[in-house]
């Protein structure tokens, strides 16, 4: 631990740290009324409900990778030599049936193993089950964010469920900044140098890479050959990347203005004759 840090870990634990927060609030409180930038506070829209579904997502791919790695630990101690192919259900219990326990242990494990396979059927089955109210919910709201290359529902979602309102971020600079695909310019003196963002929003920075590494798989995508020009460049497979994920992250930007634009439109619009 910092000598820093545990000089402040041992004040907190005195309980004598001449905190400010009552003054802290009423800055922050004067700068939230004066500033022109305030937004105000709207309830929960359609975004919220591609957000949870997004979220339940992402939470059962975690469960499912880890109930297959623990079901590949038990039939590498099975088969001799382990088991070199990915694990999916079909062949998981395609190799259970080929097991004969020899003894009391190796039917424990087979047992241990067959509770996994029912928890990886469990899951499959609710990711499944999660990808299709994912898919009428980004349906519902009309985007055309699918319309990318490389976008499906489920990274529509999470690109619609944690930006919301784009109105907010003024231009393509500030919203690649926010998903991290923008480089931050670490510089000193007449050296301009810039690197690797990790700040931003990681979740809708994860979503814009899966698109770009779908582009980059597809030979027949503007995005591999935007890539590949990168490449040729002299740029490594890094480099190329990162500059193909700012180009998607432009792409997005531009349907979710497009998308504003058109329910703002929509909404002005009192319909009739």
């Amino acid at each position: 631990m910092p000598p820093k840090l545990g000089a402040r870990v041992r004040l907190l634990a005195a309980g004598d740290t001449n905190k400010n927060d009552p003054d802290d609030a009423r800055s922050v409180a004067v700068a939230a009324l004066r500033s022109a930038g305030v937004r105000e506070v709207r309830p929960d829209d359609h975004a919220a409900v591609l957000k949870i579904w997004s979220k339940r997502y992402r939470d059962l791919g975690r469960t499912r990778t880890q109930v297959v790695c623990r079901l590949h630990a038990v039939l590498c101690d099975l088969v001799p030599g382990g088991v070199s192919r990915p694990i999916y259900a079909v062949h998981a219990a395609r190799i259970l049936q080929q097991i004969t326990p020899p003894d009391a242990v190796a039917a424990a494990r087979c047992e241990l193993a067959a509770a996994f396979l029912d928890d990886l059927r469990r899951i499959d089955a609710q990711i499944r089950e999660t990808r299709k109210k994912l898919a009428t919910a980004v349906q519902a709201t009309g985007t055309s964010l699918t319309r990318l290359f490389g976008v499906g529902p489920v990274i529509a979602a999470a690109v619609i469920g944690d930006v919301r309102d784009v109105s907010r971020l003024p231009g393509r600079d500030c919203f690649a900044a926010y998903d991290g695909t923008a480089p931050m310019e670490v510089s000193s003196g007449p050296r301009k140098i810039c690197r690797l963002s990790r700040r931003g929003n990681r979740r809708l920075n994860h979503a814009i890479h899966m698109a770009a590494v779908t582009q980059v798989r597809q030979p027949h995508s503007e995005g591999r050959a935007y890539y590949d020009k990168k490449l040729a460049e002299g740029k490594t497979r890094r480099e190329a990347l990162r500059a193909l994920k700012r180009q998607v992250s432009d792409a997005v930007f531009t349907r979710l203005r497009i998308d504003a634009r058109r329910t703002q439109a929509q909404a002005r619009d009192p319909g009739g004759q």
